[in-house]
């Protein structure tokens, strides 16, 4: 088995957005922002063991970085990889809650 990773270096930051917070509301799911060289395992026993719940299924995503420019410099936003969660019926996360 290869290194045992530590599952806050796993997952970068939550997702919030529209569509997620949609998806969340309609089919108990959650997106985070990952490292680019994680794989569904790795992101499932991190999000099982941060956030203690059963998690269903797990869709990964690589997002291009996109092309921006400065006058007349061209850049480029890095790429990243995103992961929405599905999780067990019943579970909840409590992550996205406002006050």
């Amino acid at each position: 088995m290869g290194l045992k990773r530590d599952p806050y270096d796993v997952l970068v930051k939550p997702l919030l957005t529209e569509k997620i917070t949609g998806l969340q509301e309609s089919a108990n799911r959650i997106a985070f922002v990952v490292q680019n060289d994680v794989n569904r395992i790795e992101v499932r026993q991190a999000v099982e063991s941060v956030l203690k719940v059963k998690v269903k299924s797990v869709n990964i995503m690589n997002v291009m970085g996109k092309k921006k420019r400065q006058g007349r410099y061209l850049g480029k936003r890095a790429d990243w990889k995103k992961a929405i969660i599905t999780l067990h019926e019943g579970e909840k996360v409590e992550l996205y809650e406002s006050a």
